[in-house]
């Protein structure tokens, strides 16, 4: 009887370490995110608009789209931003579809309250394996001093400041940023951005581990805002004043 409950015991044990012998699973290994910060240390507030597809891909949504783009500029230090349905909102108090110019951006800004409104293009989309994506994001800034006109006329807006004929951008002065890119997975160069992207990533992967984001087209979407949205730092940052030099005391 005893040597049974010996046997007995000594399998229960034999069970209960291989399953773990009451230690704590080690949990998931998180990487860690390159961090991104808006240059020139004050807080701003930035809207992010639907898509514009120029793609030719029906498949594409434009909604979105722009929620990717929104959870991308998320995690910029510094920056507050607004949701693409509140872009959507404006959009249909001023009986507008999609931006012609920048004094419609600096009205849908003053009409929000934010500084600026990023406007995502989507100009190539293949999500078959290898994924490709061409985009882009531009910012309007709103200018300072701007003053709300007391009858809003939004044709009128895109008239006075649609760019003449020799202009494909807002003149030099107008307060705008652009980033372009073309990201071709089947480029080596690509592939191992994407891999460190993935590696990287707060969340935890799937069982195929950072290939799920050459076979999940949003994932790779965020990859591809996440490097145009630190290609817009970097220029932030390049216009940022010098430091002034240091007084040298008087003689």
């Amino acid at each position: 009887m005893k040597q049974t409950v010996r046997s007995t015991l000594a399998v229960l044990l034999l069970g209960w370490a291989i399953l773990g012998g009451g230690c704590e699973t080690p949990p998931p290994r998180y990487g860690t995110e390159t961090q991104m910060f808006l240059p020139g240390g004050k807080q701003q507030v930035w809207a992010i608009a639907p898509a514009v597809n120029i793609s030719g891909q029906k498949s594409v949504d434009p909604i979105l789209q722009a929620d990717v783009v929104y959870q991308q500029m998320q995690q910029v230090h510094g920056l507050t931003v607004l949701p693409v349905n509140r872009v959507v909102e404006v959009y249909a108090g001023l009986k507008i579809e999609k931006l012609e110019s920048p004094g419609q951006a600096a009205l849908v800004c003053d009409l929000l309250g934010c500084d600026a409104l990023v406007v995502p293009t989507v100009t190539v989309y293949d999500p078959y394996d290898p994924p490709k994506m061409g985009a882009s994001l531009q910012v309007f800034a709103k200018p300072a001093g701007f003053v709300r006109p007391e009858a809003i006329d939004v044709r009128e807006l895109a008239r006075m400041a649609a760019p003449r004929q020799e202009q494909s951008l807002p003149p030099p002065d107008a307060q705008f940023l652009q980033a372009v890119g073309m990201f071709d997975s089947a480029n080596g160069s690509v592939r191992d951005a994407v891999m460190d992207y993935a590696r990287g990533r707060h969340d935890p992967l799937g069982p195929m581990g950072p290939k799920e984001y050459f076979q999940s087209m949003e994932r790779y979407c965020g990859f591809v805002y996440n490097a145009l949205t630190n290609d817009l730092l970097k220029q932030l940052e390049a216009r940022q004043p010098a430091p002034k030099a240091p007084k040298e005391p008087a003689d």
